[in-house]
């Protein structure tokens, strides 16, 4: 009934799958945010401390639901 925290053996050692997420997650969201500065939008964002935790739980979401949906 219960199954093991889904995980990847990288280099002999296991990680749990939602720590890649969030690392991939983190990289798009500092992406996301350079392509704002560069076209001039972020300053027109919002509250950036709502933003950016947001999109980066979009991202780890979505990264999560893109390739590791069993």
């Amino acid at each position: 009934m219960f199954e093991r925290a889904p995980s990847i053996d990288i280099i002999g050692s296991f990680f749990p799958v939602w720590m890649l997420c969030v690392l991939g997650g983190l990289i798009l969201t500092f992406a996301a945010r350079s392509v704002f500065l560069k076209a001039g939008i972020e300053s027109e964002l919002g509250p950036r401390i709502v933003i950016y935790p947001s999109m980066l739980t979009l991202f780890a979401c979505g990264i999560w639901l893109l390739f590791f949906r069993y």
